[in-house]
């Protein structure tokens, strides 16, 4: 498998399974040892690679454990801290790491619950680990552009100085990022002022203050939507995956063309939303267990997203209704009769795993 897919494919796990897990131990099995297996790939067997519960006796500090040390070259490299999913990560969580950081070879720390991963480095003094980390990924809510990052820690690529090199700027954008979305979800007074002296020429009175403050709110809503769905179009119009403007049933005699006016037309009223992007995502993962990942295609059309396998008609996987506020899911029984499913959350796709499975393998037979 591919770094992305094993990603995804650990993702959807914690997806689907993270409501059982109670107990601290039941993460690291469930979801942080295959974060270092599958992912990282580091073999957590073996323990010139992967050391579990190990002692840092510092001082007057005795008996205190690391969950893990990753090994390399025969030197720690990695530090781990675990927690359980769900609860909140902050630094007075990370007081093992603090203390031992600096007493070994580490210059990586990792703070997590399974779901997230803080990683944590020296930048501001040497040997000592820095309050803030350089890089934070939540396996829910995957952020592409720190992928690359993510997969320099991997066994193949592991590069301490290119990822200390790379660890600063990382930090600043990400904490930059962060202020972004605060003010854009939540503009204070100084943004909502330095916005209001651009765009309108009277005196900024208290009136005219609030005003702004709606209308900044409004417009960076608009904007960051209008951002998003215009990567989308541009992404999936540029990639192998077609954007199809309607599907006709497997079984429905052909249909007349469509005039090139009209194609065009309906072309631009096709809006791939990230919300059917992930649920494709979802599938994929779902799906990917009985075929080649590869064969799981995308369509959007106007009323609905497909997923079909091999990009043929005749094989739907399913369909994601989410044009309308009641949100559905479409699956397929051997004759292809589609029955629609109405769901809450994208959660809900992994209770209809095994129908989609079932639709895939179907296919193949």
């Amino acid at each position: 498998m591919e770094f992305e897919e094993r990603l995804a494919s650990l993702a959807a796990k914690v997806r689907q399974q993270k409501s059982a897990i109670q107990t601290e131990e039941a993460t690291k099995n469930a979801f942080i040892m295959p974060f270092i297996q599958n992912v990282l790939g580091y073999d957590v067997f073996n323990p010139l690679e992967v050391i579990p519960e190990l002692v840092c006796d510092i001082g007057t500090k005795k008996g205190e454990k690391i969950d893990y040390a990753i090994m390399k070259d025969g030197e720690i490299q990695i530090l781990i801290e675990s927690k359980k999913i769900g609860e909140p990560l902050h630094i007075n969580h990370a007081s093992q790491l603090f203390r031992y950081f600096h007493v070994t070879t580490a210059r990586i720390s990792i703070l997590t619950n399974g779901q997230e991963y803080r990683f944590y480095t020296d930048l501001e003094a040497p040997n000592k680990m820095d309050e803030k980390p350089f890089l934070q990924f939540d396996l829910l809510d995957i952020d592409d552009h720190l992928v690359p990052e993510l997969q320099k820690l991997t066994k193949s690529a592991f590069d301490v100085d290119s990822i200390i090199s790379a660890a600063g700027e990382l930090k600043y954008v990400g904490e930059i990022k962060r202020v972004l979305v605060d003010l854009f979800h939540q503009p204070d007074e100084d943004f909502v002022r330095f916005i209001a002296t651009r765009v309108y020429d009277g005196a900024i009175t208290q009136k005219v203050r609030e005003q702004f403050a709606q209308l900044t709110s409004k417009a960076t809503t608009q904007f960051l939507s209008d951002q998003v769905n215009d990567r989308l179009k541009s992404a999936i119009t540029s990639s192998a995956q077609p954007v199809i403007i309607s599907q006709a049933p497997a079984e429905a005699p052909p249909q007349m063309s469509a005039s090139p006016t009209e194609s065009a037309n309906e072309k631009d009223r096709i809006v791939t939303t990230a919300e059917e992007i992930e649920g494709y995502n979802i599938i994929k993962a779902i799906v990917r267990t009985a075929v080649d990942v590869k064969r799981i295609i995308g369509r959007d059309t106007i009323s609905y997203f497909g997923v079909l396998l091999d990009d043929n008609n005749r094989k739907p996987i399913a369909r994601l209704h989410f044009n309308r506020p009641q949100k559905y899911l479409g699956t397929f029984d051997r004759d292809k009769n589609e029955t629609r499913h109405p769901i809450s959350g994208l959660d809900d796709i992994f209770s209809h795993s095994e129908t989609l499975i079932a639709t895939a393998r179907g296919y193949e037979m």
